[in-house]
């Protein structure tokens, strides 16, 4: 009896010991499971809290544009600004070639001109001066020529005098030089040489325009006493005008003659010009420290005008890489976040994500992300500002 006392007492205890087990396995359980369970809907809390939701009606309403990860081939750019200018040879400054007073004008400040049209008239006793010497020389020249040929020939006949050969060709050659000198003058001021020699002689002189292109100084008056150094008229062809870049040192290992330049100027600053550099400058200006680059313009308006401020960018070259467009792009101080949309039946959570950011081209920013990306996400593709203001809202009614 007592043998069946102690085995009941032993199972009893077994049986407690087993059940203590087990009530503590299963206690060590649903801590576990509450722990987990508690993780889940932190993490689920955190994301509800930094996200922006949108129901069908109001992702209509606000037109959201929503796509996967798209690449796209983005230029390099390099800054520059410069003005507006035109090759040398396509300006020009008109003087006298002899003092003399203004006898007429015929053209004003503006006017397009051609090369070799006359645009104004000289007049002073010189000029008629000029021309009656010219007449004198030349008719000497015919006489001193006439009697060089007879002196030769008696020279080489051996019958007149070497010494008077030798005076009479150094005369004839002396008024042959003067005669030369004198017609080159009257050619200067654009006179006819054959009208001077029949003894019609120019009461007028006229000045001549050198180029093709538009007056833009007219610096005399009727009457006026014009010296040699004195600007008469200046001319410009703007039909060759070109994009004069500065490109600092930094950035001119980059630039090289056939690349792109995108740029505008003051007057049409919503008008995109496009130029092609044909010259990048050998030398660097010192102050500040850049290079000269010229380009030629591609698509000129005939609005442009030599000395106006331009502001550009210079395509140095482009590759395939992540891009959003600037509407999906929002700033926080230093940080640039884009958002992840998430479709949850109906309606829509867009969860910020941090990028950095790299050159715009048209419109579209070049973006990499801090951690790798499945290009499966869809992201918003505009109104990044919108969802930055409702998320904003809503982080202070939470805090509130």
């Amino acid at each position: 009896m007592k043998l069946y006392i102690n085995k009941i007492l032993g199972l009893l205890i077994v049986g407690a010991m087993l059940l203590s087990c087990s009530s503590e396995k299963d206690g060590q359980q649903n801590e576990e499971h509450i722990h987990e369970v508690g993780h889940a809907d932190e993490h689920h809390d955190e994301n509800e809290e930094s996200a922006v939701h949108l129901s069908s009606a109001q992702f209509d309403g606000l037109d959201m544009r929503v796509d996967t990860l798209r690449k796209r081939n983005i230029f390099d750019v390099v800054a520059a600004s410069g003005q507006l200018e035109v090759p040398p040879q396509n300006e020009a400054v008109v003087t006298a070639v002899m003092g003399a007073n203004i006898s007429s004008i015929l053209v004003i400040e503006g006017e397009e001109v051609k090369k070799g049209q006359v645009l104004a008239y000289l007049q002073h006793p010189s000029y008629t001066n000029l021309q009656g010497e010219y007449l004198q020389a030349y008719n000497d020249l015919g006489f001193l020529e006439q009697d060089y040929e007879r002196q030769k020939k008696l020279y080489e006949q051996e019958v007149g005098s070497g010494k008077t050969f030798q005076q009479t060709a150094s005369e004839y050659k002396a008024k042959k030089g003067l005669v030369s000198s004198m017609e080159t003058q009257l050619k200067q001021l654009g006179l006819r040489i054959e009208r001077i020699k029949e003894g019609d002689f120019y009461t007028q002189i006229p000045v001549i325009s050198p180029i093709d292109g538009a007056i833009i100084k007219v610096d005399v008056k009727l009457g006026q006493y014009v010296n040699p150094e004195k600007t008469l008229f200046e001319i410009i062809n703007t039909h060759h005008i070109h994009a004069d870049l500065m490109v600092f040192e930094k950035d001119i290992s980059k630039v090289e003659v056939g690349q792109k330049v995108r740029f505008t100027v003051e007057n049409v600053p919503d008008e995109e010009l496009v130029a092609e550099i044909y010259s990048v400058g050998k030398k660097f200006e010192q102050a500040p420290k850049a290079v000269h680059v010229h380009a030629e313009i591609k698509n000129e308006t005939g609005k442009l005008i030599p000395g106006m401020y331009i502001r550009g960018e210079i395509l140095t070259g482009n590759k395939e890489t992540y891009a959003f467009p600037e509407d999906a792009l929002v700033r926080e101080g230093d940080r640039y976040f884009v958002y992840e949309a998430i479709k949850e039946g109906d309606s829509w959570m867009f969860i910020p994500v941090e990028v950095t950011t790299g050159v715009s081209h048209k419109n579209w920013a070049t973006v990499r992300f801090l951690e790798a990306m499945p290009e499966e996400k869809v992201f918003a593709y505009n109104n990044a500002y919108y969802l930055q203001a409702e998320m904003n809202k809503s982080e202070a009614g939470h805090s509130h």
